[in-house]
């Protein structure tokens, strides 16, 4: 969004990254294993390839300083104010404005807020009984201890996802031993990562275009292959084939084979992708619990079967607190309405970026704007240009406010929710996208083209406007 503003001339805005640096995921997560599930051709801006990428899919640091270096090149540090979190945020109906708080009691008046916080953020910690009685070395893989050196140790890794599928093969390598506390099993995909020659990086440094059109197939290929993913249909069950079949190729006893195959349909819950994690379950010093956890004890984990397992150290491989229902701080909106209030039966917006009774509120990567099968970069550049159009005709016709119709906004989620009850994700599992109701505020029940066309233009008749203000005070 700041790169995009710069480019078009406005300069007068300021980041606000509440940790030491900027990168979020790809700078929190730094266990073994950690990359981007994306090819890393998409896995970038469309505006910023990078002819340097070490494989097909990316890591964890080569992501983050790949997102380093568009700040250096772009100019964002004087613009970048770190360890600056806000706190909360009030519209002033009188002047126009937003007034920020920060976590040290500043107050920042700012004309627009464009919201970019991620919803893959905070460690969710599990809820296990006697869970704070463990004395050996327990963390997140959000929050990976290096200092903690797991060689020839007795390892346990609970949970069996995204973050999962990556760690655990690396854990395995150096631990004594290393168990595995799966409580559902998943769909898993091969991977199929490979080097990026040098060969191919000096064609995509000297031809720039190659690379464009390696990103371009790529997107379209994730976009062929989406209904398999986002619909509950007959397709889903290629992809499961495939799944299964990939599952037989890396796992010979078929006791493990049976706990490891999903009972729900391919699509509802995260998808993972993983050349090694099925292969892994069967090496010797690994086992797979799926029985459940009892509690944890000072030195162990008892399993809901009634065995008890002596480990060194715990790894939480238990995903994000992801609020649905919530605002990421307390935000308030024209009449006093505030932003919880109104997403108390879920968090809805207009394209998923712009709120009734919150003018001037953009929100990148909000409500159903998530994809469910292919790069999140896709959304989030559709949305920065919307939003850039918006935060344009402020300034051209000197208008003081725009803010959503709630007519309209109520229509546009009416529509996502008679599609939604069509998808994957409705099909009868429980996962991350629902919230405690079962309804889908994370995802968009559709392709990634598709949303793209539809935030492309600014519709002016789609919102109302308020007067300009003159103001003394100098704002952002």
């Amino acid at each position: 969004m700041a790169i995009e503003l710069k480019k078009a001339g406005l300069c007068s805005f300021t980041i606000f990254e509440r940790a030491c640096e900027i990168g979020c995921t790809w700078r929190d997560n730094t266990y073994p294993g950690a990359a981007c599930d994306v090819p890393s051709h998409v896995y970038s801006f469309s505006f910023e390839s990078n002819p340097d990428w070490s494989r097909m899919y990316a890591t964890s640091g080569e992501i983050q300083s790949y997102l380093q270096r568009c700040v250096e090149k772009y100019g964002l540090r004087r613009h970048l104010r770190t360890n600056t979190e806000i706190v909360e945020a009030r519209f002033d109906a009188d002047s126009g404005i937003w007034r920020l708080a920060t976590h040290t009691g500043e107050t920042v008046t700012a004309r627009v807020v464009v919201a970019a916080m991620g919803g893959l953020v905070d460690p969710a910690y599990p809820s296990i009984d006697g869970i704070v009685s463990f004395s050996g070395e327990m963390f997140h893989t959000a929050r990976w201890d290096h200092e903690c050196d797991l060689t020839g140790r007795n390892v346990a890794v609970i949970g069996t996802g995204a973050s999962a599928v990556q760690v655990i093969p690396e854990i395995a390598k150096i631990a004594a031993r290393l168990l595995v506390f799966q409580r559902t099993p998943a769909w898993v995909l091969p991977r199929r990562d490979r080097v990026i020659g040098a060969r191919a990086k000096r064609v995509y440094r000297r031809f720039p275009w190659v690379q464009r059109a390696v990103r371009s197939a790529l997107f379209w290929l994730s976009e062929a292959r989406g209904p398999m993913v986002v619909l509950d249909s007959p397709l889903s069950r290629i992809a499961e084939r495939a799944s299964l079949r990939h599952l037989r190729a890396s796992v010979s006893d078929s006791k493990l084979r049976q706990k490891l195959r999903p009972r729900f349909r391919f699509g509802c819950k995260r998808v993972l992708i993983s050349d090694d994690y099925w292969s892994t379950l069967e090496w010797e010093n690994v086992e797979l619990v799926d029985s459940g956890i009892a509690r944890i004890r000072s030195r162990s984990i008892e399993s809901a079967d009634g065995e008890e397992h002596l480990v060194d150290v715990i790894v939480l491989a238990t995903g994000f607190a992801v609020g649905f229902s919530r605002a990421p701080f307390p935000v308030t909106g024209r009449g006093g309405r505030g932003l919880d209030a109104v997403w108390s039966r879920g968090a809805t917006a207009y394209k998923g970026m712009t709120v009734a009774g919150f003018p001037n509120w953009f929100i990148l990567m909000g409500p159903n704007t998530g994809p469910g099968h292919t790069s999140v970069l896709v959304y989030t550049e559709s949305q920065i240009a919307y939003v850039l159009q918006a935060i344009r005709k402020l300034i051209a016709e000197d208008i003081g406010w725009m803010d959503v119709r709630q007519r309209v906004q109520d229509r546009y989620n009416a529509g996502l929710d008679r599609r939604m009850k069509y998808t994957s994700w409705s099909s009868g599992c429980r996962s991350w996208y629902l919230s405690e109701d079962g309804a889908n505020h994370s995802l968009y029940p559709g392709f990634a083209s598709e949303y793209c066309a539809r935030t492309r233009r600014l519709d002016a008749s789609d919102y109302e406007f308020g007067p300009a203000v003159r103001r003394q005070e100098e704002t952002d």
